[in-house]
């Protein structure tokens, strides 16, 4: 038990992508400032926030790709900012998407958690978009679900439930780890999921990119290495316990 959850049936851990796993903060704003170079008045926190707002809005109504999502977020702040851009302009700023850098500490945390539980991804993307981010990831994922393939965005309830679908173990033998409350941990609770949060902001104000809430999660930790720290040695017991039997 860790604050009241038993994490010891975990068999499959699945994750957010972007936030969680990839620091799209730092891909984002740096995409964001080649494409807005006459802004330097506009406040990282002010850029990431006009972003999580309008993504948000594009994501609730009818399905769209999530590079067209990109593209027409970028568009819009385009507009709210008074500057003159073109098509493929936008356009650009979705592709960077496939160089935003993992966490410093993503890679090796997967491949540590990897040997001991199956890991899954939750995503707010499109296949190929993802199938470039996972290069960079370097994990093995046992299952990928993505907006693309449900034909909407966390968070939808049905994200999730096409992932327990899959998933091939109970329910309470998976544990959703992600860095957004209103997208993923919110969503986990309404199922039952058990869940933790990565609170990859620990420090700063405000939601980021991402929109705000008060959701509780089950669990906080602040970094990837954190969580495998926390989840590795109950897999170890477990593994010592089943080699006795």
């Amino acid at each position: 038990m860790i604050d009241g959850m038993d994490i010891s049936r975990v068999e499959l851990i699945t994750f957010d992508c972007y936030g969680t796993l990839i620091d799209w903060e730092t891909g984002m704003l740096r995409a964001l400032r080649l494409l807005f170079p006459d802004h330097p008045h506009v406040s990282d926190e002010q850029f990431l926030a006009m972003y999580g707002e309008i993504e948000a809005q594009l994501e609730a109504g009818p399905y769209l790709s999530y590079r067209t999502v990109l593209s027409r977020t970028a568009q819009e702040m385009g507009r709210r900012l008074g500057a003159s851009l073109s098509p493929e302009d936008y356009q650009q700023f979705a592709e960077s998407l496939k160089q935003w850098p993992p966490f410093p500490d993503t890679v090796e945390s997967l491949q540590a958690l990897a040997r001991h539980y199956r890991l899954g991804i939750i995503s707010n993307t499109d296949d190929d978009l993802f199938a470039a981010s996972h290069q960079l990831l370097k994990a093995p994922f046992a299952m990928i679900v993505t907006a693309q393939q449900v034909k909407s965005y966390k968070p939808s309830l049905n994200n999730f439930q096409e992932a327990m679908r899959r998933a091939g173990v109970p329910r309470e033998n998976i544990l959703h780890a992600a860095q957004s409350l209103y997208h993923d941990i919110a969503p986990a609770n309404t199922l039952g999921l058990k869940n933790v949060w990565v609170n990859r902001r620990f420090g700063k104000q405000g939601p980021g990119a991402t929109v705000s809430s008060d959701v509780k999660p089950m669990l906080e930790v602040r970094s990837l290495a954190e969580l495998a720290a926390v989840l590795i040695p109950v897999a170890k017991i477990n593994l010592a316990a089943n080699s006795r039997e």
